[in-house]
């Protein structure tokens, strides 16, 4: 809840909040930064990233490998395009797509090792 909606509660450790308020980005970052992950709250799009990880594809060789549908790989694809975490280029008529920067294996590959820390060792 907003400081605004709370007027009447004070910290008790006045200083703390204020030095982390300092440092708390803006709400509009925030929510950015929550849009970011909710992209990465969706198994297929993990599973698309991960295939990206090795090679960049076409929609229906990613298709082949998930055993899904061009379209749903598609709506996908665009769902991570948006994010800003898949990149594409044109060959005649195919589209390859691949991943936007290094970045994104990075942060995947955090998120990972935060599991294992939590509950042990993953089979990849």
């Amino acid at each position: 809840m907003a400081t605004t909606d709370t007027p009447n509660i004070h910290p008790l450790h006045g200083e703390i909040v204020a030095q982390v308020r300092r440092k708390m980005p803006q709400e509009e970052r925030l929510y950015e930064l929550s849009e970011f992950f909710k992209v990465f709250g969706d198994s297929t799009r993990i599973k698309i990233l991960f295939a990206l990880f090795t090679s960049e594809m076409c929609v229906y060789d990613i298709a082949a490998l998930l055993g899904m549908n061009q379209s749903a790989v598609s709506h996908q694809l665009r769902i991570l395009k948006q994010a800003g975490l898949v990149k594409f280029r044109r060959d005649g008529k195919v589209v390859y797509y691949s991943l936007d920067d290094e970045h994104i294996q990075q942060i995947v590959h955090q998120a990972l090792t935060h599991l294992s820390e939590m509950k042990g060792p993953s089979t990849t």
